[in-house]
């Protein structure tokens, strides 16, 4: 099993997709937010600069964050393949991930591009409303996705209540983001060639099929 990284714009479905291949192909997901969630926890030198880092919003440096990804790498868990999660955000981590997995002796892998149009993830983010009962995700400007009753669950009645940063204007910051930062990471990796594509407009069950066939 190859390793799989995922490029992606907001609210593209990458983290649904992570989860179907865990689930189904039992590869670690290494995600830089759990990684700096456990460090913090440390009693460690380490540990204290990431906690005070991270409650006083600030960025981790860069140089713990390589750090601590190829100490991550190292575990056992990830020698048959895993994906990488948060990582990298920009051109110049993405070419110190390349020195990590090459100093580990791991290959690049699969780089899955889920390219998807600006207008459909507008309306998804616009439209998202989470249950702040049981988590349950619903769209309003999707008709298949339409709760039942206006604001109210189908699964267990509780209220729909939408992200602070579900709005338009968060959303085009995001986006410009995305476009600055990450962009230049995919001709980076088409260049390698390792980087593969999928339709993001597709329905989470047939993009999965196009993420099947490239694993």
């Amino acid at each position: 099993m190859k390793n799989i990284m995922f490029i992606a714009p907001p609210a593209a479905g990458k983290g649904t997709q992570a989860e179907l291949i865990v689930e189904k192909y039992h590869l670690p997901h290494i995600s830089t937010g759990d990684i700096l969630r456990e460090i913090s926890k440390e009693d460690s030198e380490i540990g204290e600069y990431v906690r005070e880092t991270v409650a006083s919003g600030q960025l981790v440096k860069d140089e713990i964050i390589y750090q601590l990804i190829e100490q991550r790498l190292k575990k056992e868990d990830c020698q048959n393949g895993y994906i990488i999660d948060g990582f990298p955000r920009n051109l110049e981590q993405a070419c110190e991930y390349d020195k990590i997995i090459e100093r580990l002796g791991y290959d690049i892998g699969n780089v899955i591009l889920i390219d998807i149009d600006k207008a459909t993830l507008e309306q998804r983010i616009t439209g998202r409303r989470i249950c702040a009962n049981c988590n349950a995700i619903y769209n309003i400007n999707d008709k298949n996705n339409t709760p039942k009753v206006e604001s109210v669950c189908d699964q267990c009645g509780g209220k729909l209540y939408q992200r602070s940063d579900d709005n338009l204007e968060s959303f085009q910051t995001r986006y410009k983001t995305y476009q600055e930062k990450t962009e230049p990471i995919i001709e980076h990796y088409k260049e390698k060639g390792v980087l593969k594509t999928v339709n993001g407009n597709e329905t989470v069950e047939n993009i999965f099929k196009e993420i099947e066939k490239i694993i």
